[in-house]
């Protein structure tokens, strides 16, 4: 199975208003397994004309914005309106393959990916008709779960922790993330719990 660990950086929470300020996307062949270093990457940081966000998530992406803000050329800079088309590209270099209407329809994984990072997609021209999402997602949460003391799904810290992680710390950086998810659900790859379980 092939399938790309995405994470967005944003200003806010809420994707009608608030911003995607960087994207980063790894390619993952669960068959063909390579160094995480060596996996093919994609990063890009967006300039808006304007931001709008919250205090927090700014003060979070301050790194971001000190990127965004300097004046020396960035290859890995672009609008809103050039970021689907370039992640297409990429999705096309490593053999992702468009359906009959030209859609490059791609597996992601990521934390929170389904409730969070999908709803900015979906807002980016292009999503849909260059770039669309395949309805299943994987979160690796869902393989992180205590079903009998977690009241709710765990966060990021909590499956590195739970994984061995030495450093179990969120860099809040977009690729380092999209880097983690595919380290945390690499040990399960091996792992047919479906062959297991008696139904």
């Amino acid at each position: 199975m092939r399938y790309i660990s995405l994470d967005l950086e944003t200003s806010g929470g809420r994707p009608q208003r608030h911003q995607i300020l960087e994207l980063a996307a790894v390619v993952e062949d669960t068959k063909h397994l390579l160094p995480l270093p060596e996996l093919p990457a994609f990063r890009r940081i967006v300039r808006h004309p304007e931001y709008v966000g919250t205090a927090g998530a700014l003060a979070l992406n301050a790194r971001l914005l000190q990127e965004l803000a300097a004046k020396e050329p960035n290859p890995e800079l672009c609008t809103p309106d050039e970021l689907l088309p370039q992640l297409r590209e990429f999705l096309l270099e490593h053999n992702f393959k468009p359906d009959k209407n030209d859609c490059v329809n791609v597996t992601m994984a990521g934390k929170n990916i389904a409730s969070f990072d999908l709803g900015f997609l979906r807002e980016l021209p292009g999503y849909g008709t260059l770039v669309r999402a395949e309805p299943a997602m994987l979160d690796p949460a869902a393989f992180y779960l205590n079903w009998r003391k977690d009241s709710r799904l765990p966060t990021m810290q909590i499956c590195k922790a739970r994984a061995g992680f030495e450093d179990d710390t969120v860099a809040h950086e977009a690729l380092a993330d999209a880097l983690d998810v595919v380290q945390l659900l690499r040990p399960f790859y091996e792992l047919p719990v479906y062959k297991e379980a008696k139904l």
